[in-house]
């Protein structure tokens, strides 16, 4: 007979977001004339920027002559035209020098972060921020590397390093050793940054295990303060331990075409059982290569003119848009006596409950007498109830419109 992966089975009946669009959508069924406005779940609403577009319309063109058609991607991790155009811009621009073939392309963060889990070892022991981004848990859970939830929700087998305003949202490296660290900053759900003396703390710690940190920055471009670090490889050392991910998506508005990258320094080491060191970067390059045939040409030559001087301008005008959401966000709840974090160099505000309701309650309450969608805290973890998440992603004129509903609640 046929056997199941148990390891599935383990996992709570549905994923955070398809929880809140069962509901959402029961409300809209039952109130059809209701106009809800989402500033929940983190898709973005501008555009794609002009540049981008007509980079796209090019590479559309080429595709329907036979003297420029393009077929698979050869390498299989990335056209060297986007890939040196990261390096540049990215990374060069920062100090941090990276190779050619350290940058793998991929169609979103949180497919690579989710996959870079295979090619290590099952017995590792995992360690992840608590409230979490859930795809780290769950692909792990998925893997086998946990035993069976609690009654609080958390897997037996992974530590959990809580991320409270008594620490600012940053969590320290635990006490004990771990293996496979997962660090995301600017943080989503809690929209905080981490400094360098913050990073520093990590690598270090990393370096002294023998660990290996996923450092997830889809979300650096929304960093203004020039003290904060946009990447874990401006910390001395990191390019010993660490594996940096980043995306489009909400760079660039790409969360509807799909194109990241991930960055695996070739002096990464992981090890065998019996203590020999190996190269992170073939492994990973075997494994991506075997079971993903590339991002399509038209989308990256859409992601390559994001880095064009019209792309950053014209980027650079959305993010600050959002920016200037979350900075309405943030301000207009102050005032109305809310305690609210983020929402500074980060898209996402996070927000305590009023009057000690649960993260469903408040969630329930919103959607009902505002018609408002939030993300509920207690989806990312249990140090997360209590809380709710708004996204700064939203049209302007519906962020003002939600804010005046909340102000009427």
């Amino acid at each position: 007979m046929i056997v199941i992966n148990e390891n599935f089975l383990k996992l709570r009946a549905g994923y955070l977001f398809p929880e809140i669009g069962r509901r959402v959508r029961a409300f809209k069924q039952e109130h059809p004339g209701a106009k809800v406005i989402s500033m929940g779940i983190g898709d973005v609403t501008q555009p794609l920027a002009p540049a981008v577009i007509e980079a796209m319309h090019r590479a559309v063109d080429e595709m329907g002559r036979q003297e420029t058609f393009r077929g698979y991607d050869d390498s299989g991790v990335g056209y060297e035209f986007l890939r040196q155009a990261i390096l540049e811009n990215d990374f060069g621009t920062r100090g941090v020098s990276l190779d050619l073939d350290e940058v793998f392309v991929s169609d979103g963060t949180k497919s690579d972060t989710g996959n870079m889990q295979e090619i290590f070892g099952i017995e590792n022991v995992v360690a992840v921020a608590d409230p979490v981004y859930p795809v780290y848990v769950d692909t792990n859970v998925m893997a086998g590397r946990t035993g069976p939830a609690g009654q609080g929700g958390q897997f037996a087998g992974i530590v959990y390093m809580p991320a409270t305003a008594a620490n600012g949202f940053v969590p320290a490296p635990p006490e004990g050793p771990v293996d496979m660290i997962y660090l995301c900053f600017p943080n989503n759900p809690t929209g905080t940054v981490a400094t360098k003396a913050d990073l520093a703390r990590w690598v270090e710690y990393a370096r002294r295990q023998k660990a290996v940190i996923f450092f997830d920055a889809a979300y650096e471009a929304y960093i203004k303060d020039s003290a904060l670090p946009h990447s874990i490889y401006e910390i001395p050392g990191a390019k010993d331990v660490a594996i940096e991910f980043r995306s489009c998506s909400k760079t660039a508005g790409f969360t509807g075409v799909r194109c990241a990258y991930t960055v695996v320094p070739k002096q990464l080491k992981a090890y065998t059982r019996d203590g020999k060191a190996v190269d992170v970067n073939p492994i990973w390059r075997r494994r991506h290569t075997t079971k993903f045939n590339g991002v399509s040409y038209i989308t990256q030559a859409g992601a390559a003119a994001v880095y064009s001087p019209q792309g950053k301008q014209q980027i650079q005008q959305t993010i600050d848009l959002y920016l200037a959401n979350a900075s309405l966000i943030r301000d207009r709840l102050t005032q109305r006596g809310y305690v609210v974090y983020g929402g500074v160099n980060a898209p996402y505000i996070w927000v305590q409950t009023p009057g000690g309701l649960g993260s469903w309650e408040f969630f329930d309450l919103l959607l009902k007498k505002a018609n408002v969608v939030c993300t509920p805290g207690a989806g990312f973890g249990p140090s997360g109830e209590g809380y709710v998440r708004l996204t700064a992603f939203g049209l302007p004129q519906n962020v003002r419109e939600a804010l005046d509903r909340l102000a009427r609640l």
